[in-house]
């Protein structure tokens, strides 16, 4: 067994000095450890005054890093002090245990520090404490860990939707993707949503906003016009190339699948191709390629379609609107001019969001940072089997990404 030395220099319990230990007997895996204040010198835990007199004591049984094997128990007698700065009874202020708490400090930062790769239920097994106190002391912990932004240094926003819950149930993110510091999170995707982001900002922030990449979510833009007068739209080159596989490359396929009803191997080819045309050709292995360009070669309407969305990918990388301009007129023209209708209307559709891509050139921004932070929520969504506290679950967000120091 550890002797009284050891045990006090292992132990760290500031003020306090061991006065015995009562070792496990029997089945039992606790030890538990008897403190006494070791020093007259206390401080009130509300302003941090200096005070002389103990007003009261309790004792109070609280839990700290296992030793070895063992749970560790303390009996704490817990001091209420007469402060006369507060004119009252005030709790002692001590380093190494939170007002109420009944774990130690450094094991509510090991529980919180474990949850980063592991669930509640996990964690409070390990510690054997219960799933509510794990939670209540990671979430304590998130709360002084999540800074306020410094609003002074946000000149870019940008913001997305990711799902909450199955059943279209979503929230929104705000995110500065100078530092990839997540600003903000609220429930659902809705004008509404987005306009309660700007009215909690501080005075003059909205102003200061140059630029924010959204998708084309119609309900965004409105309240960035409508809040940032000096902002501009940069419209997302993911959502764009997205929803182009969506409304013109699917319908193509599936229209050059109904052709081919009586040819059934024909039909079961280009049925079976959908991943293929969506995905990047890079992304492809050797023998997917060859797939893809005999495909291709087979069929020109999805050959157009394919090569048009390389065209399309091409705006986003201009550097002068009058280059980005000239090359949508003639991606436009040849759109028009394809005679094939899911085409041409997305390219009408898309004529009406060519500021957010002209604006591209001036700010280069895009809300690949936002897809990266929804691909990290998913994990933290599949780590605990989701969030019931929704409070918690943006707190676990926001954590993880605090920003990069500028």
């Amino acid at each position: 067994m550890l002797d009284r030395k050891t045990i006090e220099k292992l132990g760290g319990w500031e003020g306090y000095r061991l006065e015995r230990v009562a070792w496990p007997e029997g089945d039992s895996r606790t030890v538990t450890i008897f403190l006494q204040p070791s020093t007259r010198t206390m401080y009130c835990e509300h302003c941090g005054s200096r005070c002389r007199q103990v007003h009261e004591t309790t004792i109070r049984r609280v839990r700290d890093l296992p030793l070895m094997a063992l749970r560790v128990a303390l009996v704490v007698p817990r001091r209420r002090v007469w402060c006369d700065h507060c004119g009252g009874p005030r709790l002692e202020k001590l380093s190494w245990l939170g007002r109420y708490q009944r774990v130690t400090n450094r094991l509510a930062e090991a529980v919180s520090q474990l949850l980063l790769s592991s669930n509640i239920l996990a964690v409070a097994r390990f510690f054997q404490l219960g799933w509510h106190t794990v939670k209540s002391l990671d979430k304590a912990l998130l709360r002084e860990a999540v800074q306020e932004p410094d609003w002074s240094q946000i000149h870019y926003l940008a913001m997305d939707e990711f799902a909450l819950h199955k059943g279209h149930r979503y929230a929104t993110v705000v995110v500065d993707p100078i530092s990839r510091q997540v600003l903000w999170l609220g429930n659902g995707r809705s004008r509404d949503t987005a306009r309660a982001f700007f009215e909690q900002l501080p005075e003059g922030v909205a102003a200061q906003i140059r630029a924010e990449a959204i998708d084309m979510t119609t309900a965004y833009e409105l309240e960035i016009k409508a809040n940032c007068p000096n902002a501009e739209i940069v419209y997302d080159l993911f959502h764009v190339v997205a929803k182009y596989g969506r409304e013109v490359i699917d319908r193509v396929r599936v229209d050059q699948a109904n052709k081919l009803r009586q040819d059934k191997p024909a039909r079961r080819v280009i049925k079976s191709s959908r991943w293929l045309l969506l995905r990047n050709r890079e992304n492809l292995d050797r023998r997917q390629t060859v797939q893809l360009n005999e495909l291709l070669d087979a069929n020109q309407p999805l050959l157009m379609a394919y090569l048009m969305r390389d065209e399309l990918k091409r705006l986003w990388f201009y550097r002068r609107p009058g280059w980005t301009r000239q090359a949508w007129d003639h991606w436009l023209e040849q759109a028009q001019r394809s005679g094939i209708a899911a085409l041409a209307l997305f390219a009408q559709r898309l004529s009406v969001y060519l500021h957010g891509i002209l604006s591209r050139c001036r700010h280069p921004l895009n809300t690949s940072i936002v897809e990266g932070i929804n691909n990290t929520i998913k994990v933290i969504k599949r780590r605990a089997y989701g969030y019931g506290d929704q409070e918690y679950f943006f707190l676990k967000i926001r954590a993880a990404f605090s920003g990069i120091p500028r």
